[in-house]
Formats: C-alpha cells, structure tokens, sequence
C-alpha cells in the first residue's frame, strides 16, 4: 500500500513511521509536515509545507495513496478553544476531505486520545473538539478509523526530534512493563499502533469497530 503520513515527527508519528518502513506491506510513505524528519529511507518521500493541510501541489496524485495515517496533534493546555479546535479539528478535516473526495477507497487512521467525548456536549474542552473531529471524519465517505490510544510506550529504533520526548520515555520506559502487567488494556506502544494502522488499512481486513482502545490496538498490531 501507499501511505500519507502525518505528525511524523512526534512521538507516535515517528513510531508510525518505523512500522511502515520496516513492513513489506508498505510500498512507499509520503511524509506531510512542516519541518523535515531528518529521516531517508528508500520508501520515503517528504512534502515540507508552512501549512500541511495545504494539498494543491499533490491534487493530481492523491488517488493513488490507499491509507493516511493521520498522528499530527498537539496539546489542549493552555490554549483557548478556537486555536485547538482549528489546529485539532479545522487542519485535520482540511486534510481529510480532499484525501476522501480523491479516493473514497481510502482508509484513514486517526490518533485521538482516550476519553473523548462522541456527544460533542460534555465539559472538557479537548475532549469535545476530539469528539467533532472524529464524528465529522466517520461522516466522509472513506473508512475512518479512530485510534484512542491512552498510555503510549515509545519504541526505540527511531527516536523522536523533540527533546521532551526523548526525556519522557528515559525517565518512564522502566515503569511499562509493570502497567502493562496490571493495567494490559490501558497501555499500548507506538509500534503496535503502527502495525494496527496497517492492519486496518489492508485490504480485507475484518475489523468489529470505529474506534480503537488499547485493547483493540494491541490485538490488532501482534
């Protein structure tokens, strides 16, 4: 398959990435973002934009990417409203909405966080804009998939650009093994959502929901 990928230069976009260089499923990966990964692969191919919802130069080849493994996302704190809702909500159907129109046949994985709200009512407001997000997403006309992923264990082999990240997983790689022993289904890996992604992206596939928890994003990335 060919994959767009987004957000690869984030934790879980980056452990994305490595399951779909490493997988012979994968054919090419076409990276959208606006700084470099600093990454070559043969498989891989960068569009660098300022704005990455920003499509127009690859109009005429949109139809040919089977799968959009969508992982770009920031933080609520301390924003307000509008500015998550255009960076969390706005960009990412700015993306999808081409990409469905392109290619209906497409699948597209999105990583939205445990505790989101689908009635779009509730009082957090992150959880309420993650909840427009992917009800607006299973509304297009592809196969959508929300992947909720709770804790995160970033896998080595390609580590992320951030420094902050980096120093997060030194500091709680030591501590998964005992939450994946007492809490197995609240915990997950950026190398299992990378091999669920493409699991539920190759044709075929056979998948019971919508919406992804750990559970469903362990058993599906084995």
């Amino acid at each position: 398959m060919n994959v767009i990928l987004y957000g690869g230069t984030g934790m879980i976009g980056r452990g994305v990435l490595r399951a779909c260089l490493r997988d012979d499923a994968v054919k090419s990966v076409l990276s959208v973002g606006r700084t470099p990964l600093g990454v070559s692969h043969p498989k891989l191919r960068e569009h660098v934009r300022p704005d990455p919802a920003d499509l127009t130069e690859l109009a005429g080849e949109l139809s040919r990417y089977d799968a959009c493994f969508f992982c770009l996302g920031v933080s609520s704190v301390g924003m307000k409203e509008e500015a998550y809702r255009a960076v969390t909500h706005d960009l990412t159907l700015g993306v999808a909405r081409p990409l469905a129109a392109a290619n209906p046949a497409l699948t597209f994985a999105y990583v939205s966080g445990q505790g989101t709200d689908s009635t779009e009512r509730g009082r957090s407001m992150w959880a309420r804009v993650k909840g427009k997000t992917e009800n607006d997403l299973l509304a297009l006309p592809f196969r959508a998939y929300m992947f909720r992923p709770g804790l995160v264990q970033p896998v080595s082999g390609m580590p992320s650009k951030t420094r902050l990240y980096r120093t997060l997983y030194a500091l709680t790689a030591p501590l998964f093994p005992v939450l994946r022993r007492i809490a197995p289904n609240q915990v997950t890996t950026t190398e299992a959502l990378g091999r669920a992604m493409i699991t539920v992206a190759t044709p075929g596939a056979e998948v019971a929901t919508r919406i992804l928890h750990p559970r469903h994003i362990n058993r599906l990335g084995l």
